[in-house]
């Protein structure tokens, strides 16, 4: 069974940063692309990273590009999405979620955990 556990979210001032993670089990992670995806209050799911099975090709919804990292350790089995220069905007529930296929291909996930939550107010 495909388990995704994420952490790292929490209350952040507009301008800072957080690192959220995911640690992945039931499944050979190394094998997957893998992904980010928010849903803001009232709102449907966006599509935020993905990543490449072996971490060589990441991309990103145009509203996070140039403040969003997304990243992995295979050895670990965990996601990782370094965000910066946060914005209220950004305000939303951050899922990871597993890719269908080795490589990375935009909105092409399954499986996704509880996520964890990000808020960003002064």
């Amino acid at each position: 069974e495909v388990q995704l556990v994420e952490s790292g979210g929490g209350l952040v001032q507009p301008g800072g940063s957080l690192r959220l993670s995911c640690a992945a089990s039931g499944f050979t992670f190394g094998w997957y692309s893998m992904h980010w995806v928010r849903q803001a209050p009232g709102k449907g799911l966006e599509w935020v990273s993905g990543i490449s099975n072996g971490g060589a090709r990441t991309i990103y919804a145009d509203s996070v590009k140039g403040r969003f990292t997304i990243s992995r350790d295979n050895a670990k089995n965990t996601l990782y999405l370094q965000t910066n220069s946060l914005k209220p905007e950004d305000t939303a529930m951050y899922y990871c979620a597993k890719g269908r296929s080795a490589s990375v291909t935009e909105g092409d996930f399954e499986s996704r955990g509880q996520g964890t939550q990000v808020t960003v107010s002064s």
